[in-house]
């Protein structure tokens, strides 16, 4: 079994690499990209312990973009990236720490809104992570009583742009967000594969055609938010364009609905791994 996408507690997962790990091995995964967001540290424990449990590890990484010409959100997943990459870590750095002050700001509108946390308890639940995000946010929330899950209709009401009323969620609090164009750069100059993940959920593929001319190599196909139409339109991207295959679970372990989609699900198959390694650098 292959997943090509999934996160840790380094970034928006609740679960530690060593338990990501040993979840694989359960799950009898022979194949685990490792894709936090805006950040390759925990790559190389990652591989470690991948060998030790019998997996292969693909060093990667989920780029928090932005299609600025179309105004939409986008996440680029780059794939068999150097996990000390100047480059990635000169073009992610600063989003990193964005995010984190922009967490802060959201925590402090919640305080002066009622909602009696703090700060100190959030970072408690991003003790592993390179930033805090949202979703340690809410484990806070549900820690106080205020809901049972994190994407609960509360979720919505304290954080979007724009909730059902038409107003801005009382915690909202605008990231700027990396150029999807830059990011795909990145990758390529970095010597990984540049893949565009999920176009479904943010509605991406008018851009497709754009990107590959800048360097993107593949499109993630098979997703939990890619309905078999959805996968359909995916596949003719990659046909049209030449671009690999790719899919996984985007696992999050607490943090994402785990049980409905596991991690190992929406694997690709092995014509995936076979695609992708026709572009390593190193065997081209």
């Amino acid at each position: 079994m292959i997943d090509l996408h999934c996160h840790t507690s380094i970034s928006d997962n609740t679960m530690t690499i060593q338990e990501i790990m040993d979840l694989a091995k359960n799950r009898q995964l022979t194949h685990l990209a490792i894709t936090d967001h805006d950040t390759t540290a925990g790559l190389q424990e990652a591989k470690r312990l991948g060998k030790q449990q019998g997996i292969e590890i693909i060093p990667g990484i989920e780029i928090s973009a932005f299609d600025y010409k179309r105004n939409k959100r986008a996440h680029i997943l780059g794939y068999h990236v150097p996990e000390d990459s100047t480059e990635l870590q000169h073009l992610c750095s600063p989003m990193l720490k964005r995010r984190h002050f922009a967490s802060y700001d959201m925590v402090q509108k919640l305080i002066q809104a009622g909602y009696p946390i703090t700060w100190e308890e959030v970072q408690a639940y991003a003790k592993d992570s390179t930033a805090v995000y949202k979703q340690h946010i809410m484990h806070t929330l549900i820690d106080h009583g205020f809901t049972n899950e994190i994407y609960s209709p509360l979720y919505k009401e304290l954080f979007a742009a724009e909730t059902e009323s038409g107003e801005e969620g009382i915690a909202y609090t605008p990231v700027h967000y990396l150029d999807a164009i830059d990011a795909i750069r990145t990758i390529e100059a970095a010597g990984g594969i540049p893949v565009l993940a999920h176009p479904g959920q943010f509605d991406n593929f008018d851009a497709i055609e754009e990107w590959t001319k800048h360097g993107l190599k593949g499109i993630e196909v098979y997703h939990p938010l890619h309905d078999p139409l959805l996968e359909e339109k995916a596949l003719d991207y990659a046909e049209r364009f030449n671009l690999i295959v790719t899919g996984g679970s985007d696992f999050h372990g607490g943090y994402g609905p785990s049980e409905e989609y596991p991690l190992g699900c929406k694997s690709p198959g092995k014509g995936a791994l076979e695609s992708m390694k026709a572009l390593v650098p190193s065997n081209i």
